[in-house]
C-alpha cells in the first residue's frame, strides 16, 4: 500500500506539482467565488422541521386551508406600561393598526381591526393590572427571516412617530410606554440574529484559540499557521460550494449548522493535519533529504487521514435518515465539508511542507544526528544531546500494557459511573430558553407570563371535523384542569364542517408539563367527540400550536435517535472491520467510544447543573453529540490503532506493539484532543444555550477518547484480548518469538 501512496505523495509535493496543486485550489476557489455566493451570507430560510405524519403538522396546513383569514405566522406585540397603560398609550396603538392596514407589510396576512374598536373594547383586552396589552400582526408561512426583521424595523419608526419614543428599545421599568417584539416572529428574528453574530465571532475565536495551543504546543509561528491556511483554503471552497447547493435547491441553508460546521472543519481539520506533521517531524530526525521524508510520512498517515474522514463522512451523513428537518440539513453540510477538508489535508498541505521543509518547523528545527552535528560546529555550540522521542507516552504505553486489568477496571468505574449519571438528565423543547434573557423577544414573553395566561404566547389550536353536526365543545374544553381560557369557537367559511377552538394553557406553552397536557388533550378529544355524536372521533380532531410542535419534536427525536445511532455505530463498525480486519477489536473500539459518549452525556450534565445553573438541556443535544463524538472517537481510534499493526507487522512483539502504538500517536492525539476540545469549548462563550451545551458535552467527549480512552482503556483491552485483537486478520497467527 505504501508504493501507491508514495507516488501521490511525489505527486502533490513534487518541484513542480505542489505549484500546481496550489494552483489547482486557488482557481477552484476563484472560480465557486466568482459564481456563486458563500454560504454564510444566504438568507437562511429553512422549510419544515416536521414531517408530514406530524399531528401538529397536519393541524397547521389544515388551518391554512380551511382558515385563510386566521392563517399565518404571528408576531405578537406586548406593549406595557409599569404605572398602567392610559387612553393615549392605546391611541398610539390604534395609530399604527390603522397605518398597517393602509399600507401593508411585506408579507403581511391578517391584521385584527384594533384600529375601529371602541376605546372600551381595547380596554377590556387589557390585563388586570392594567399594565399590558398583547396585539398580534400575522404574516405569510413562507416570508423569509430578512424580510420579517425589516418588518420589525418599520412597525418601531411607525410606533415611535405615534407614540413619540422608541417604545421598543426603552427600559422597561421607565415611565414611559415600552413595546416589545415575540411570538414566533420574534422568536424567528431572534434566532437568525443570535446565529448571524455567531459565525465571525465564532471563526475568530477558534482561529485564536487554534493559534495558541499550537504555539504552546509545537513552539513554532510558522507551523501554527500552516494547518489554519489548509483549512482557510478549504474552507475557500467548501463556502461557495455549499452556497451553490443551496441556489440550485439542493439543500436548505441552516445558519446552525453552517455554525457547527465552522467547529468540526477547524477542529477535525486541525486534527488531519496535526498528525501528517508531527509524522513527518518525526522521520527528519532521522532522514536528510525532505522529499523523501515528506513521502515516507505521507505514506504512513494517509490511509489513516483518509480512513478517518471517510469514517467521520459517513458517520455524519447519516443525519440524512432523520425525519426531523433540522437534523437532515446538517447532514450534507457536514459530510461535504469533512471530505473536502480530509482531500485539502492530503494535497495542500504535502505542497506547502514540501516548500517549507524543515523551516516550517523553527525554531525548534528537527534534524539528523549528522545534521544537528554540522548545525552546533556552524554555531560554534556544543552537540545537543537527543532524547528519547515520545518518552512521556511511552510511559502511559508500558503502564497501560504492564497492569492491563487496573486500568480497565479503574477507567471503567469512571466512564460508567458518569453514564448512569446521564440517565438523570432533563430535556428541554424550548427554544425560548436558549436565548439571553435581555433578548426583545425573551423580554415579551416575559411579560406575557407575568401579566396574562402563559398559555396566550402560544395558543393550542384544536380543529375538529363535526360532520355536519351542530356541536360546541366549548363546556368540555373550559372543563380540562390544564386549560385556561378557551377563545370563542370559529367555523370555517370555506368548509362549514370544520371547528377551531383556541386555547389558552394556564401554563408556561413551552414547558414540559404543558407539553405532557397536549399529550393528555389529545387522548381525550376522540372520547369528547364520541359523546358528542362525532363518528370516528379517533380520526376528527387535530391539535396544533407551539405546545403541538413541541410534543411531535420529540416524538419525532426519539424516532431518529433510535434509527440513526444504531445505524451510524454499524456503518462505522463495518468500516473499522473492512480496514482493520479485526473482529474483537472493531467490538471494543465501538463499545468503549459509545461508553465514552454516555459518560460525555453525564459529565456534560453535571457541569451544566450545576456550575451553569441550566434546569434541562435542548433535546437535540443527545443525537448532534452522540454523531460528532462517535465518528471523531473514532479518529483517534484509527490513527493509534493502524500504529499498532503497522509496528506488529515490522517483527514487534504484542505488548511492544501496542506501545509504539501509544508512544508515536499519543503526543498527537493529545495535541489534536486539546485543539478539537478547545474548538467545541469555544462555543460555550456564545449566547446561544443551545450551542453552549452542545460545545460543553462534546468536548467533554473528545477529553475522555483524548485522556482515557484511547492512551488507557483501549491499549489494556487489546493486550488482554493478546492476538486475539488482530482476528480473523493475518496478524493472528503471528505468535511473539
Amino acid at each position: 500500500m505504501s508504493n501507491p501512496l508514495e507516488k501521490f505523495s511525489t505527486k502533490v509535493s513534487g518541484k513542480t506539482s505542489r505549484w500546481v496543486v496550489l494552483g489547482v485550489w486557488l482557481i477552484a476557489i476563484v472560480i465557486l467565488s466568482l459564481l456563486f455566493p458563500q454560504v454564510n451570507g444566504m438568507e437562511s430560510n429553512t422549510g419544515e422541521d416536521l414531517p408530514e405524519y406530524s399531528e401538529a403538522r397536519q393541524a397547521s396546513e389544515l388551518m391554512a386551508e380551511k382558515f385563510p383569514n386566521d392563517s399565518g405566522i404571528p408576531l405578537l406585540l406586548v406593549w406595557y406600561k409599569e404605572a398602567g397603560l392610559e387612553p393615549t398609550d392605546l391611541q398610539a396603538i390604534q395609530a399604527l393598526y390603522a397605518e398597517l392596514n393602509e399600507n401593508p407589510l411585506a408579507g403581511q396576512s391578517t391584521l385584527p381591526p384594533f384600529q375601529d374598536m371602541p376605546a372600551e373594547a381595547l380596554f377590556s383586552q387589557v390585563s388586570e393590572n392594567g399594565s399590558s396589552i398583547v396585539t398580534p400582526v400575522f404574516f405569510e408561512t413562507d416570508t423569509n427571516t430578512e424580510t420579517l426583521k425589516e418588518n420589525l424595523a418599520v412597525i418601531a419608526d411607525i410606533t415611535e412617530e405615534q407614540a413619540g419614543n422608541n417604545v421598543f428599545g426603552a427600559a422597561l421599568d421607565g415611565d414611559e410606554l415600552t413595546a416589545r417584539f415575540s411570538g414566533p416572529v420574534g422568536i424567528s428574528v431572534d434566532a437568525t440574529d443570535l446565529f448571524k453574530s455567531a459565525d465571525f465571532k465564532l471563526m475568530t475565536a477558534t482561529v485564536i484559540l487554534i493559534l495558541v495551543l499550537l504555539l504552546v504546543i509545537y513552539r513554532s509561528p510558522i507551523l501554527a499557521v500552516v494547518p489554519i491556511i489548509v483549512v482557510g483554503i478549504a474552507y475557500l471552497v467548501i463556502s461557495p460550494a455549499l452556497g451553490a447547493f443551496v441556489e440550485q435547491g439542493w439543500i436548505e441553508k441552516d445558519a446552525q449548522a453552517i455554525a457547527i460546521m465552522l467547529v468540526l472543519l477547524f477542529g477535525a481539520g486541525t486534527d488531519y493535519c496535526l498528525f501528517l506533521i508531527t509524522r513527518y517531524r518525526d522521520i527528519l530526525l532521522d532522514e536528510e533529504n525532505k522529499f523523501i521524508a515528506l513521502s515516507k510520512a505521507f505514506s504512513q498517515s494517509a490511509g489513516a487521514i483518509f480512513m478517518s474522514a471517510a469514517t467521520v463522512m459517513v458517520g455524519l451523513a447519516t443525519l440524512a435518515l432523520a425525519d426531523y428537518g433540522a437534523f437532515q440539513r446538517f447532514a450534507v453540510p457536514f459530510s461535504f465539508a469533512v471530505i473536502v477538508m480530509g482531500i485539502a489535508v492530503l494535497t495542500v498541505l504535502p505542497a506547502i511542507l514540501s516548500l517549507m521543509g524543515r523551516f516550517a518547523f523553527w525554531p525548534v528545527v528537527p534534524r539528523t544526528e549528522q545534521g544537528e552535528k554540522e548545525h552546533a560546529e556552524k554555531k560554534n555550540k556544543p552537540v545537543k544531546v537527543r532524547k528519547e522521542n515520545h518518552r512521556f507516552m511511552r510511559k502511559i504505553g508500558r503502564f497501560a500494557t504492564g497492569k492491563p486489568w487496573l486500568v480497565i477496571i479503574v477507567t471503567s468505574i469512571v466512564l460508567i459511573a458518569l453514564a448512569l449519571y446521564s440517565t438523570q438528565i432533563k430535556y428541554s423543547y424550548d427554544l425560548l430558553s436558549s436565548f439571553p434573557e435581555d433578548m426583545q423577544s425573551r423580554e415579551g414573553f416575559a411579560l406575557i407570563e407575568e401579566n396574562f395566561t402563559a398559555g396566550e404566547l402560544a395558543p393550542v389550536s384544536i380543529l375538529v371535523d363535526t360532520d355536519g353536526q351542530d356541536i360546541d365543545l366549548t363546556p368540555q374544553l373550559e372543563a380540562l384542569p390544564y386549560v385556561g381560557i378557551v377563545q370563542p369557537m370559529e367555523v370555517s367559511e370555506v368548509d362549514s364542517t370544520i371547528q377551531m377552538y383556541e386555547i389558552d394553557l394556564n401554563k408556561n406553552p413551552y414547558s414540559q408539563e404543558a407539553m405532557e397536557d397536549v399529550r393528555d388533550l389529545r387522548e381525550q378529544l376522540p372520547a369528547i367527540l364520541s359523546d358528542a355524536g362525532i363518528d370516528n372521533a379517533d380520526e376528527a380532531s387535530w391539535v396544533g400550536g407551539e405546545t403541538a410542535n413541541q410534543v411531535d419534536t420529540a416524538d419525532v427525536q426519539t424516532r431518529d435517535e433510535s434509527v440513526i445511532q444504531p445505524v451510524m455505530i454499524v456503518i462505522i463498525a463495518l468500516i473499522l472491520l473492512v480496514y482493520l480486519k479485526a473482529f474483537f477489536t472493531t467490538l471494543q473500539l465501538m463499545v468503549t467510544v459509545v461508553v465514552s459518549f454516555f459518560a460525555a452525556l453525564g459529565a456534560g450534565w453535571l457541569i451544566l447543573h450545576n456550575f451553569f445553573g441550566a434546569e434541562a438541556i435542548a433535546s437535540s443535544i443527545p443525537l448532534y453529540s452522540f454523531v460528532f463524538i462517535i465518528a471523531l472517537g473514532n479518529d483517534y481510534n484509527i490513527f493509534m490503532i493502524s500504529d499498532i499493526w503497522k509496528a506488529r507487522k515490522e517483527g514487534k512483539s504484542m505488548k511492544e506493539s501496542i506501545v509504539a502504538g501509544v508512544s508515536q500517536t499519543g503526543a498527537v492525539i493529545t495535541s489534536a484532543g486539546l485543539i478539537l476540545a478547545g474548538t467545541f469549548a469555544v462555543l460555550a462563550t456564545l449566547p446561544i444555550q443551545l450551542l453552549v451545551q452542545f460545545g460543553v458535552v462534546t468536548a467533554i467527549g473528545v477529553l475522555l477518547d483524548t485522556f482515557i480512552v484511547r492512551p488507557l482503556l483501549v491499549p489494556a483491552i487489546t493486550t488482554v484480548l493478546g492476538r486475539w485483537a488482530y482476528w480473523p486478520g493475518k496478524l493472528f497467527k503471528k505468535q511473539d518469538a
